[in-house]
């Protein structure tokens, strides 16, 4: 069965909590993490991926600070949400069908404790709680961020 882990890196932004995203493409947004290797703690796995994604090089001498993130320090808190893909279609479901015995990929998505100051290698978009919550009611129009919202809501 194919794992993933994703975290869900939460800031406030003026008072209101904002989750930061990769922009993959114009309109595609994912939050950071990916597979696991086989055998891989979820949570080693995460810490893993996040420095791949996110951390500037350890050998950088952009920051004249500890940098957060870098060499596996990142602060992964609960497991917020578990999604099931029974078969290789993308829908996924927040439990096992009944008539699954073995599904294909469990996806995981972690609560990522996030410092005062922090410094990133990719660019991260912050979208609002509020903007999730808008979206996945079906308010507005745009749907760029639907997948992402009803992940996490």
């Amino acid at each position: 069965m194919r794992r993933t882990v994703e975290g869900i890196l939460v800031v406030h932004d003026h008072g209101h909590p904002h989750i930061l995203m990769l922009q993959i493409a114009n309109a595609f947004f994912k939050l950071p993490g990916d597979y696991l290797k086989p055998g891989e703690d979820e949570i080693e796995g995460l810490k893993r991926r996040l420095d791949d994604r996110l951390a500037p090089p350890p050998e950088s001498r952009q920051f004249s600070q500890p940098v957060h993130g870098v060499d596996n320090d990142w602060e992964i808190g609960d497991c917020l949400a578990q999604w099931w893909r029974p078969n290789f279609e993308t829908f996924m479901y927040p439990f096992v069908p009944a008539h699954i015995t073995k599904p294909k990929e469990c996806k995981k998505l972690f609560l990522v404790q996030m410092p005062e100051k922090s410094a990133f290698l990719r660019l991260l978009v912050d979208i609002s709680v509020l903007e999730l919550f808008s979206f996945c009611r079906g308010t507005c129009c745009t749907k760029e961020y639907e997948v992402i919202g009803h992940s996490i809501v």
